[in-house]
């Protein structure tokens, strides 16, 4: 497994999986297990997607040693403020049934962000979490708690990135601030008919290679982590063995084509959607 190694000087893999809409448990757990026995080592779950027993049950049977993974879960808007995000970091490591997490984020862009991150500066100092990060900060929001939010950057931003949204500019900003950018939905959930678009086709049939294997590859070779989600362990293998191969220059290039630079699901500027999020509660 090809690594990032984060502003702290610890390892990331550059692949991961994700249960982001694996709700039932059961399911879960044993999706969970497939991927850990298919290789994957990174795994990514939230408080808000009621879940993390499952992935829980799941770390505690896989028979994979503990230090041999990556886990990560991320702190809901509700729960956002400096006892809130205590209280929440430890009924996660609770659901989780571990005594650490690999990477903590804070999941949107809103509430006592201040708070949290004092909150997960202190967890982060007492060893309680190997690195703290962000989700669905814009470069505003990210420099803002650089300037303002304490002694530690964040580690990673994970955001919405794939053909039609690349956040190439994003990306820039990032490395130049030393934060790992991580991509979720790569596959933008289907939207667009992804799978069916002419380009993408066009290099499937060029490297022998499935759509979904040319979007992982293209946003890894781009130094993108990402976590792709699947129930069936045929396309966990197949979305692994993405790693094999290179695109070439020019095809990394006519990617750049399908960007749209536009969301495909929420504007995290939007009043409405912020308004939203921040009366969604969860029983966390």
């Amino acid at each position: 497994m090809q690594t990032v190694r984060l502003n702290n000087g610890i390892e990331m893999p550059i692949l991961g999986f994700g249960v982001f809409q694996i709700p039932d448990a059961k399911e879960c757990e044993k999706s969970v297990i497939d991927a850990i026995e298919t290789s994957y080592r990174l795994i990514d779950t939230a408080a808000s997607y009621m879940n993390e027993q499952a992935v829980g049950n799941a770390i505690k049977n896989c028979g994979v040693a503990r230090e041999e993974l990556f886990i990560t879960t991320k702190l809901w808007v509700q729960d956002t403020g400096y006892e809130n995000t205590k209280k929440s970091f430890h009924k996660s490591l609770e659901r989780l049934q571990l005594e650490y997490l690999d990477l903590y984020l804070i999941h949107q862009p809103y509430g006592d962000v201040f708070g949290s991150w004092r909150a997960m500066e202190e967890l982060y100092k007492e060893g309680k979490i190997r690195a703290i990060g962000v989700s669905n900060f814009q470069p505003d929001r990210i420099m803002d708690l650089l300037m303002f939010g304490g002694e530690t950057p964040p580690a990673v931003n994970q955001v919405e990135t794939h053909p039609f949204c690349q956040q190439i500019e994003n990306q820039s900003f990032l490395q130049e601030n030393n934060i790992q950018i991580e991509s979720w939905g790569p596959f933008a959930e289907g939207k667009n008919n992804i799978f069916q678009n002419e380009l993408l086709l066009a290099l499937s049939a060029k490297y022998n290679k499935s759509v979904a294997q040319i979007i992982l590859r293209w946003l890894t070779q781009r130094g993108v982590v990402v976590i792709p989600k699947s129930v069936r362990k045929e396309r966990m293998e197949e979305n692994f063995n993405s790693l094999d191969f290179e695109l070439d220059e020019a095809d990394m290039e006519s990617i750049k084509t399908l960007d749209t630079k536009t969301s495909l699901f929420f504007d995290h500027r939007n009043p409405e959607i912020i308004k939203w999020m921040g009366s969604r509660k969860l029983d966390i």
